[in-house]
């Protein structure tokens, strides 16, 4: 069997465009319920235990910069090695992980993205696509979402300008 390209993925899997760029799914959404008062600081609503999503990036698209309020625990399925950007909302470091199958080469099958961190990824050097997933938990939620705003991402972290205008619209 021939290597199957992103279209394949896309339709066999059923994903659809996604806000911050890219393809996906949901595939889980937990029944249990956490009240708002078993949740830390910043959530306002009850949420999940956890969700998690298939997600599809293509080598012309990228996840743009956003945080939410929860954990993101990405996980490499097929493809090409993605790279998850983050930017440090407190010390202002800058974070590049190779989420893919090659270990000698420096990547990693999981990666933890901690709640309140910005970061976008994008598929690493010349690769076509990566397929991976992200479990979130507390469970994922469009109200904990936020998509950065370019200039007021460089204005809070102008030593990373470059990776910022590479990953904000």
């Amino acid at each position: 069997m021939n290597r199957p390209d992103a279209a394949y993925w896309i339709d066999r899997l059923q994903l659809i465009g996604h806000v911050e760029g890219g393809s996906y799914r949901e595939m889980y959404r937990s029944p249990h319920l956490i009240p708002p008062e078993g949740l830390p600081a910043g959530f306002h609503q009850k949420r999940s235990l956890s969700t998690a999503i298939y997600f599809l990036l293509e080598h012309n698209q990228f996840s743009a910069f956003h945080r939410i309020a929860s954990d993101e625990l990405w996980h490499f399925y097929f493809g090409d090695p993605l790279e998850i950007i983050e930017i440090d909302p407190v010390n202002g470091s800058l974070l590049i992980t190779r989420l893919g199958a090659n270990p000698e080469g420096g990547e990693v099958f999981q990666a933890l993205v901690k709640a309140g961190q910005w970061f976008g990824s994008r598929v690493a050097g010349t690769g076509k696509y990566a397929l991976v997933g992200c479990t979130v938990s507390p469970g994922f939620d469009f109200d904990d979402f936020e998509l950065a705003d370019r200039a007021a991402l460089k204005s809070l972290f102008p030593q990373h300008g470059a990776v910022i205008d590479s990953l904000t619209r």
